[in-house]
């Protein structure tokens, strides 16, 4: 592994492509060095129009001291936009390592010091910045430059960045969903004690709540990705923020106030949350509903006729007031995350293992259809993880599941289920966790790649914001997060991580790369992008028919479950995978430009 010596420089401003982030000594985190890599005092970028390019700048100062770090802009006439932050170094106590990953935003123009203060590593001899720079849909295609300037005790050095700019746009509907999940508004006065404060006791009925819960949504949105919020717990208790507040029993129950859901989700189903993103307003995607086995209808009633006729009073007076606000562009889940295990209810709706589980799925679908009519303008969807018995749930659940959320070994054996269920107009995606940051920079792009290739609609991050206890200086790795509180910064939002950043800008290449299925082969541009990524063939996505497949669901445990990947998969996948996927996608564009 070549590392490069700027020890021996008095100082250094370099330049890296975002795939190798730089550690806190001058070098690149063991997880990304590249045999033969060197840092460069210049860097060209490319990019398609309405995208962004990112990269590292590498602060390097070898006796300790103040220095300040300029970012020139870009020509006014390019429309080009360049935003800079800095990265925090996460110390991970188990492999007393440091990984760059939050991402604090900070102006063009830099005054600092080595170590820097805040973080705290008495040996820093360098710092990260990452730098994104947005091309808007209107620019000019051409190469267009800018310099970074580095000052220590008046020496001055620089780095030279240019970013070509292509005539392809990468469309504003992605090619595959990622989506980001978390639960409830409980941790969020944790996180922002700050904010919490100035709430006072009436935070969480506080416009600075309601603007915090609009700021996740928007971070994961301007990253070209969703943000999925479940209101209710495993009991059945729903938090007042999620749902119109209910009055009276039996025939009698009726909505009362929407005024706290309003609050909530107007913004995000009228699109007004996301005004001020680079990607502009639209309707947020998917939202889950507060349906569950006690809401709106109590439980106590189940099975008799007042469980009906509460539950129908009300979701059809929702359907009502969605279609009336002209809420018609967002997906309403119907979604049942509890367990029997839990002790709340005596089946799962979650992940269902039973047979005697799907009479109750079966029921709350002829309820939600008794309470919307079929040709309301409202999207309504019954939506069901699934881990089990998809392939069995597939025949069974035709017509009444209509977006799947599958496990990612069930769906590896199963290679004609995403066409099977998308041909009846069914949403599919997949779910599984994070890679933290220890693994190379590229892991967390292969659920980009994945549903592609399959054939699905996208991917869930099961928890991504969840970055533990104390994710600054005893960090757990990131594998529940993918962006971070930004108290600690004055922020009163969330900010992002770089490992989203990587996952956004694969996101846009997967989406532009999609459109040349309108000329190619798909499974011609798949297999091309396969190889690229890891030297894999089509077959390799893909696993064997399992034993535990052929067992009843009863018999199996977890550790049945799983697939057998290759290691080209994981160990064997080097931090520049996704930037040879990227170089496939810049030829197919240059070649349709000649």
């Amino acid at each position: 592994m070549l590392l490069f010596g700027i020890a021996c420089t008095a100082q250094e401003l370099l330049l890296l492509p975002e795939h190798m982030r730089p550690d806190p000594f001058g070098s690149v985190v063991a997880a990304d060095r590249t045999a033969g890599f060197t840092p460069a005092k210049a860097l060209t970028l490319e990019g398609a129009r309405a995208s962004f390019v990112s990269c590292h700048l590498l602060v390097s100062i070898a006796k300790q001291g103040d220095y300040r770090l300029e970012v020139a802009a870009f020509p006014a006439s390019s429309g080009l936009q360049v935003e800079q932050f800095r990265e925090w170094y996460h110390y991970l106590p188990k492999s007393k390592e440091y990984f760059p990953d939050a991402l604090a935003p900070v102006a063009l123009a830099v005054q600092s010091k080595l170590p820097t203060p805040d973080n705290r590593i008495a040996a820093q001899t360098g710092q990260g910045y990452w730098l994104d720079i947005w091309i808007p849909a209107n620019a000019v295609p051409g190469t267009y430059e800018t310099r970074a300037t580095l000052e220590v005790n008046g020496r001055k050095s620089s780095a030279d960045l240019k970013v070509r700019v292509l005539a392809a746009t990468v469309p504003a509907e992605d090619a595959v969903t990622m989506d980001h999940n978390t639960y409830g508004t409980s941790w969020l006065a944790g996180d922002y004690p700050t904010l919490a404060r100035q709430g006072g006791g009436e935070f969480y009925l506080s416009d600075r709540f309601f603007g915090l819960i609009h700021a996740y949504h928007r971070i994961f949105y301007d990253h070209r990705g969703t943000f999925h919020q479940l209101g209710y717990g495993h009991g059945g208790k729903v938090g007042p923020e999620f749902a119109p507040e209910l009055a009276g029993t039996g025939r009698n129950k009726r909505i009362a106030d929407w005024t706290l859901f309003d609050r909530h989700y107007g913004p995000l189903l009228d699109g007004t949350a996301f005004a001020n993103t680079h990607l502009g307003p639209r309707p947020t995607k998917l939202v889950y509903l507060p349906i569950n086995p006690e809401w709106p209808a109590s439980y106590l009633w189940w099975g008799e006729p007042g469980y009906q006729q509460e539950f129908v009073n009300v979701v059809s007076a929702m359907e009502q007031h969605f279609r009336e606000k002209g809420w018609t562009n967002t997906r309403f889940e119907m979604f049942f995350n509890h367990k029997k295990r839990y002790k709340a209810f005596a089946w799962d709706g979650d992940e269902a293992r039973f047979l005697n589980d799907f009479p109750y799925l079966r029921e709350y679908d002829r309820l939600l259809k008794l309470a919307v009519k079929r040709d309301s303008p409202v999207k309504f969807v019954f939506r069901a993880d699934v881990s089990w018995m998809l392939e069995r749930e597939i025949e069974e659940f035709a017509g009444i599941i209509n977006m799947w959320i599958c496990s990612h070994s069930d769906m590896s054996y199963l290679p004609d289920a995403p066409k099977r269920l998308k041909d009846r107009g069914d949403i599919v995606w997949t779910y599984g966790g994070t890679p933290e940051v220890t693994k190379p920079s590229s892991h967390v792009t292969r659920e980009v790649l994945w549903p592609w290739i399959w054939g699905t609609d996208g991917f869930v991050h099961w928890l991504a914001t969840a970055p533990g206890p104390d994710p600054w200086f005893h960090f757990e790795g990131g594998g529940e997060t993918l962006i971070y509180p930004g108290d600690r910064f004055g922020i009163n939002e969330p900010i992002p991580s770089i490992r989203l950043k990587i996952q956004r800008n694969a996101v846009q290449d997967v989406t532009l790369l999609n459109e040349f299925a309108k000329t190619k082969p798909i499974d011609q541009l798949r297999t091309e992008a396969a190889r690229r990524f890891n030297g894999t063939e089509m077959k390799d996505w893909r696993s064997p028919r399992p034993a535990y497949a052929d067992k009843d669901p009863l018999d199996r445990t977890n550790a049945d479950v799983g697939p057998e990947r290759s290691p080209k998969f994981d160990a064997g996948l080097d931090s520049g995978a996704w930037q040879r996927v990227r170089e496939y996608v810049l030829e197919l564009v240059k070649g349709g430009q000649r």
